[in-house]
């Protein structure tokens, strides 16, 4: 009893010999070498916890520096994504090779417009690239850039059905984090390297821009990018913080009772501008008993990039009733 305790330990710690994906490994390089010999080659393997078996197993592809092919393999059953195998490594490679085609268009569009893509967003495929707006340049620099995303978006589109444009974003890191972000290895296919977790955690460990651009009529409209600013958690939360207490102190003159929400909007940067921001700030009138605020009024402010309020609150009026949905009007 005492030794399963123990191992039962040592497995959270360190994996008491129990989580090896040895096995795992062995078993999908022999189907690599049954299925698509000479092609797929085995680069990374994690054992998969809390799952019952098996590992998740990364595969680069010989005939495709940019592709990564990824799957899950259980040597002990005999099976892939708990399914028979050949057809689940062909999924695979397909998806792969579609996945470094569409990698391709993007970064080959970007660098035909004049901009270097540093990252990809895994979840949205959205690009990082490298750029430093002031408020004489951010208007003519985000028309720019929606040009590219257009080109973008129409060739990675042509011809095809179902594709339908509804929207895209960029990340825009600046040029002194970009430069200090990790290589990663030039041994790994391009669509890892782009998204590899140490990777976005340097671009976005500082300030950033994200752009978002509307289409309309399925094509993306160059001068609609909207930005934003994205905060690491301490530096949002300083900022919330003196937008906060400020908002608090106008209020209190009509409210004396009055109290802030915890909700944190999206803050958008003024048309033009890369130093004012604008957003929601919600609040209640006076306490609500023993409940939290959840705020059924808003205001609308701008303030500079500390949270110092720059011209008078607009208020919204009601958007909330009692603890219901929130009901905030554009901005």
């Amino acid at each position: 009893m005492a030794g399963a305790l123990a191992c039962a330990l040592a497995l959270a710690l360190t994996g008491c010999g129990v989580v090896s994906t040895k096995e795992d490994r062995r078993f999908a390089e022999k189907l690599a070498d049954t299925y698509h010999p000479d092609v797929l080659k085995v680069i990374e393997a994690h054992k998969l916890i809390p799952n019952a078996g098996g590992s998740e197993i990364t595969f680069a592809m010989t005939d495709d520096p940019d592709a990564v092919v990824r799957m899950r393999v259980d040597a002990d059953a005999g099976t892939c994504n708990t399914h028979e195998c050949r057809g689940v490594m062909d999924d695979a490679v397909r998806r792969g090779r579609r996945e470094a085609a569409a990698l391709r268009v993007l970064v080959d569009t970007f660098r035909r417009c004049g901009h270097e893509v540093i990252g990809v967003e895994p979840s949205t495929g959205a690009p990082w690239i490298v750029a430093s707006p002031t408020n004489a340049t951010v208007t003519a620099l985000l028309k720019d850039i929606g040009s590219c995303v257009r080109q973008w978006k129409e060739e990675a589109g042509s011809g095809k059905e179902g594709t339908e444009v509804k929207g895209a974003s960029v990340s825009l890191a600046s040029p002194s984090v970009a430069e200090g972000r990790p290589a990663g290895r030039k041994s790994q296919p391009t669509a890892m390297r782009l998204s590899a977790a140490p990777l976005l955690a340097a671009l976005s460990s500082h300030d950033y821009y994200e752009v978002g651009y509307a289409a309309t009529d399925g094509r993306i409209d160059a001068g609609s990018g909207r930005a934003r600013i994205v905060r690491p958690f301490e530096a949002r939360e300083e900022f919330a913080g003196a937008v906060h207490s400020a908002v608090r102190s106008r209020l209190r003159a009509t409210y004396p009772r009055v109290q802030i929400s915890d909700y944190d909007w999206v803050w958008r940067l003024e048309p033009g501008t890369v130093d004012r921001v604008t957003g929601y700030v919600l609040y209640c009138e006076e306490p609500d008993g023993d409940k939290s605020c959840l705020g059924d009024q808003a205001v609308l402010v701008t303030t500079d990039l500390h949270g110092k309020p720059l011209g008078g609150l607009r208020h919204v009026g009601k958007v909330r009733e009692g603890r219901g949905p929130l009901r905030l009007p554009p901005m």
